[in-house]
């Protein structure tokens, strides 16, 4: 057996942190690095607190699912239901109360999928994946600036909207191929 080599240590070291945008939402920096092989670079990124997404299962085996506008795309989206952190908010409680403000509803049973990191090449984002299930309707709860219909779809309609680009989302094609795996039995869920 070969002897492994050490992995070289990719990390960069910051010299100077400069805010430059702080926002409701998100705050960008301008950082001065020095890189491994002793020369300096400038970083510029977004840190955003966190957010939660939710793979929501109906009774019926179809998937909740959102359309809204998104601004930054100046078009609508097909989503799974997801939303930001508060600072300090555990995940779970946070997933819980996405759910239900933005759709109505609630689940008894609740699985965690994994973490996803959406834009690592410009911002810290951590998005926790959940998945719903045993859920009741009760009565959405929008925040004020939020606008949005919630759509039953099956998951091979889902997919086929993955395929054929109507579904483009990051989070939501995760959530979606988590969902695919689980409902063959490929993969299992934690809780």
């Amino acid at each position: 057996m070969k002897p492994q080599n050490k992995p070289q240590d990719f990390s960069e070291e910051c010299l100077s942190s400069r805010q430059v945008f702080a926002g409701n939402l998100l705050n960008v920096y301008r950082d001065e690095v020095l890189l491994p092989n002793g020369h300096r670079s400038t970083r510029e990124y977004i840190v955003h607190p966190g957010a939660v997404v939710v793979v929501p299962w109906l009774p019926n085996g179809k998937l909740v699912m959102e359309r809204q506008y998104r601004y930054a795309m100046k078009r609508e989206f097909l989503e799974l239901p997801a939303g930001k952190l508060s600072p300090g908010e555990d995940p779970m409680a946070a997933v819980q109360r996405e759910l239900l403000e933005e759709t109505g509803y609630v689940a008894t049973r609740w699985h965690t999928l994994g973490r996803i990191h959406p834009c690592i090449g410009y911002t810290n984002e951590d998005m926790f994946l959940y998945m719903a299930q045993d859920l009741t309707l009760t009565k959405p709860d929008l925040d004020e600036d939020e606008m949005l219909d919630v759509v039953e779809m099956s998951l091979e309609d889902a997919m086929k909207g993955i395929r054929e680009g109507l579904i483009t989302d990051s989070k939501t094609m995760v959530g979606l191929f988590w969902a695919e795996k689980w409902a063959k039995g490929e993969w299992t869920v934690e809780g």
